[in-house]
C-alpha cells in the first residue's frame, strides 16, 4: 500500500476507530468517523503535511459523528454521509434519543455518499459500497487494497442490528453481496476493535467469522 497513507486512532467515549487516509503524491487527505480528539486528529494531519479535504462517516450513529462539527470548524472540510442516515438520524426523534445517550446532533451532510459515485481525494479513489443493515445508510469504502467497514463488519463479528432502521437479515445480505465478493487479500479496517486484532482480511473473515460461517455459507 505504498500509494496510500493509512493511520488509525481510537477516539471518543465508545472507542471508535477513526482513520486518516492520505494521498502521498498530492498530500490531500480525508478522515473517517472523527468521533473525538478532533484537535489531536488535526494536529496529526498537519504534522504529516496533509490537507484535509473531506470528513467521511461510515454511518450516522452519534458515536461516529460526534466529531463532525468540531472537525469542520477546524478544517472547513465538507462532511460526507449517505442520505438515508443523514435524514433518519437528524429527525427530532433520533436527536432526542441520542441526547439521552449523551450525544448532540450532528450538522447536516454537505455531500452525500452514493454507491456508483466513487469518493476521490487526491489520486485516491474509493468505491462507495452501500451496506445497509446496521443502519439504513451504512457504507463501506473500498480501494487501494483496503475496505473501511464502519460497524458493518468487525474482526470476528458483525454490527448490531437492533437500533432504529437496523435489520440483521439486511446486514448479512450486505456483507455477503458487497464485502465477501472483494479480493481475499483485502484488508478489513473496522469501526471498532472488538476482535483479537485491530484489522483482518476478507479471507480470514470468510474462514473464521462465526456470523459469516453460519449465515453466508
Amino acid at each position: 500500500m505504498n500509494d496510500i497513507i493509512v493511520k488509525r486512532y481510537v477516539v471518543g467515549s465508545l472507542s471508535v476507530n477513526a482513520f486518516i487516509i492520505g494521498c502521498p503524491d498530492t498530500k490531500e487527505a480525508f478522515v473517517v468517523d472523527p468521533a473525538g480528539s478532533e484537535n489531536m486528529l488535526m494536529n496529526e494531519i498537519q504534522n504529516m503535511g496533509l490537507k484535509l479535504m473531506a470528513i467521511v462517516n461510515t454511518h450516522g450513529h452519534p458515536d461516529h459523528t460526534s466529531g463532525n462539527k468540531k472537525m469542520k470548524e477546524l478544517s472547513n472540510a465538507p462532511c460526507y454521509m449517505h442520505k438515508d442516515d443523514d435524514t433518519l438520524f437528524r429527525s427530532p426523534e433520533a436527536v432526542a434519543m441520542f441526547r439521552t445517550w449523551g450525544f448532540d446532533s450532528f450538522p447536516p451532510a454537505d455531500k452525500y455518499l452514493k454507491e456508483g459515485s466513487p469518493l476521490k481525494v487526491g489520486k485516491l479513489t474509493f468505491d462507495v459500497l452501500h451496506t445497509p443493515g446496521h443502519s439504513p445508510g451504512s457504507v463501506c469504502l473500498y480501494g487501494h487494497g483496503i475496505v473501511i467497514t464502519g460497524d458493518t463488519l468487525f474482526v470476528g463479528a458483525v454490527g448490531r442490528a437492533d437500533l432504529p432502521g437496523g435489520s440483521f437479515e439486511t446486514l448479512m445480505k450486505s456483507i455477503k453481496e458487497k464485502l465477501l465478493v472483494l479480493p481475499d487479500e483485502t484488508v478489513v479496517l473496522p469501526g471498532h476493535d472488538y476482535g483479537d486484532a485491530p484489522t483482518s482480511t476478507i479471507k480470514k473473515e470468510k474462514q473464521t467469522n462465526p456470523y459469516i460461517v453460519q449465515y453466508c455459507s
